[in-house]
């Protein structure tokens, strides 16, 4: 915003006064933050720092020990630097203690040899810094304008983190709590140089505050998070060294601000008829609604809760994205019509509604009569008679929670049932039945489940954070070696064996790992709570 005292100098009014820099040569970068003219010898007292002093030296005094001081005071003050027209008090040099001290002290010294007329020297500076304040502030709207634009529109973090690179010029990252890079642009520069070790090069990088530089690197980070929960950083990757602009950390805070305005108001759309069974299970989901407001809307619908078994479902699509926003919407929207019709065909009671973007939720409403295993059977296969092979619908997966005798805990069941379902999603193995519960999914799938969740990604970082940090800063694979460890049971024999070493080699690293994270590895407490911490780090990172 402010212009240095080198480029003051350049201003085609000091240009006239022939200027020349006689001392304090590396300080000509400093900002100026205003021109001042006197010819006090005491006026340092009158400064705030950043002031550029013009004088034409009448009034200061001749013995060293003065002129020494009267530098002192400049300089301890801040200011930008003095400027000393000859002619008047100094003739054709400035007196050498005057030039040596400002030397010492780093303060710029030019004499004007000449003679200019000082108060167009301060028209044009203080031209110069209005002009730089109203640039900035009219930059600063609008940036503003921008990111409440994306707001409004919803944008996708790909979507602001485009803009963010756009405006700063400089390749961006937002990443997650475990340095996992969630989006990202290159502003046209190599993707794959810009990610090349990511994790190990951001886990170098910590600043003060929510937002910081680090001038290491060059980054200009910032929190993610909304409502005290944070849950990413953005990252610009500048040059190392390269102080940023102010403008630049506005542009990256209201990235940010967007980013997590975003995810709070992400909502799917869905037809009229669903819309009315979604308000109801979200009203469940979320305790928008009273026990009794659900029972009574939902005996209007038909759909009788009180007094009966109830079991929570909820139904993922399978299959990569869709290509469009519209494409997603449509598809689960025809996905729940599907939902619908089989359960009317085998004669279900149900709420049927999509509750995200590629699932189904359903609150099975069970009779005295009706048996709770036949029932969701028979449902799976009409569904999948419905979703015929080949047909444009991908595949689903099915999961169900535990059947509840009370409206009260239905919100118990379709919270198992979406947890199962989406822990079965990205499970390893392939359950022969048609749907999946609970025990079939057990801890692995259940950590996949929680993997966007911060609370677990800041217990991994607490738990695994050090020897992270270590691997990444020695270039060595202390965590490959717990994992082999605690995966043959704390067995060493076998473990070394596993990990194709020798006994004493990988027993010395063993106690590396002890070390690094000041546990003990005989403690089995310990070792539970590493191994579920690995499992959890595994899950972060697909």
């Amino acid at each position: 915003m402010f212009p240095t005292v080198a480029q003051v100098l350049d201003l085609e009014v000091l240009r006239r006064g022939n200027p020349r820099v006689v001392a304090g040569g590396s300080g000509l970068d400093a900002p100026v933050r205003w021109v001042h003219i006197s010819e006090l010898a005491d006026i340092a007292g009158m400064l705030h720092g950043g002031e550029l002093v013009l004088t034409t030296g009448v009034m200061l005094p001749t013995d060293k020990e003065s002129l020494a001081r009267y530098i002192g005071g400049l300089a301890d003050v801040g200011a930008a630097g003095l400027v000393v027209e000859l002619g008047r008090r100094y003739a054709d040099e400035l007196p050498r203690p005057l030039v040596r001290a400002a030397e010492r002290r780093g303060l710029p010294l030019i004499e004007l040899r000449t003679e200019v007329r000082f108060v167009a020297v301060t028209e044009a500076v203080h031209e110069h810094v209005v002009n730089a304040q109203l640039t900035e502030l009219r930059a600063s709207e609008a940036v503003h304008q921008i990111f409440n634009e994306l707001s409004v529109e919803g944008a996708e973090p790909a979507e602001v983190v485009r803009e963010v690179a756009r405006l700063a010029g400089a390749p961006v990252v937002l990443e997650n709590l475990t340095h996992q890079v969630l989006a990202f642009d290159p502003a046209g520069g190599d993707p794959q140089a810009l990610l090349d070790g990511w994790e190990r090069r951001s886990r170098g990088v910590t600043t003060a505050g929510r937002t910081g530089h680090d001038e290491r690197s060059g980054w200009l980070v910032t929190a993610v998070g909304a409502r005290g929960r944070d849950w990413g950083r953005l990252v610009v990757v500048g040059e190392p060294s390269a102080v940023p602009p102010a403008r630049l950390t506005v542009v990256l805070e209201r990235g940010a601000a967007t980013l997590a305005l975003n995810r709070l108001l992400e909502r799917d759309l869905e037809s009229l008829e669903r819309q009315t069974h979604r308000t109801l299970l979200s009203g469940i989901l979320t305790h928008a609604l009273t026990v009794s407001d659900v029972a009574l809307r939902a005996r209007a619908l038909g759909v009788p809760l009180e007094g009966r078994r109830l079991v929570g479902v909820m139904l993922r699509l399978r299959g990569g994205p869709a290509s469009a926003a519209l494409e997603a919407e449509s598809r689960l929207r025809d996905f729940t019509e599907t939902a619908a019709q089989a359960a009317r065909e085998r004669g279900l009671t149900a709420l049927i509604g999509g509750l995200d973007d590629g699932g189904v939720g359903m609150l099975i409403s069970l009779g005295p009569a009706d048996e709770e295993h036949a029932a969701l059977e028979g449902f799976a296969a009409a569904l999948d008679r419905l979703v015929e092979p080949g047909a444009d619908a991908p595949a689903f997966l099915m999961a169900a929670g535990s059947s509840v005798g009370s409206l009260r805990d239905a919100r118990r069941t379709l919270l198992e049932a979406a947890q199962v379902a989406d822990a079965a999603l990205h499970s390893r193995t392939r359950k022969a039945g048609t749907y999946y519960r609970l025990p079939d999914v057990r801890l692995r799938g259940l950590l996949h489940l929680l993997r966007d969740d911060a609370r677990l990604q800041t217990y991994v970082e607490r738990e695994l954070g050090p020897l992270l940090a270590y691997d990444a800063e020695n270039g060595t694979d202390l965590v490959g070696i717990l994992g082999v460890y605690l995966s043959n049971g704390r067995n060493k024999s076998a473990a070394a064996d596993a990990a194709h070493m020798s006994r004493p080699s990988f027993y010395d690293r063993l106690h590396r790992v002890e070390r690094v994270l000041a546990t003990d590895l005989d403690q089995v407490e310990s070792c539970l709570s590493l191994h579920v911490a690995l499992l959890a780090l595994e899950a972060v990172r697909r």
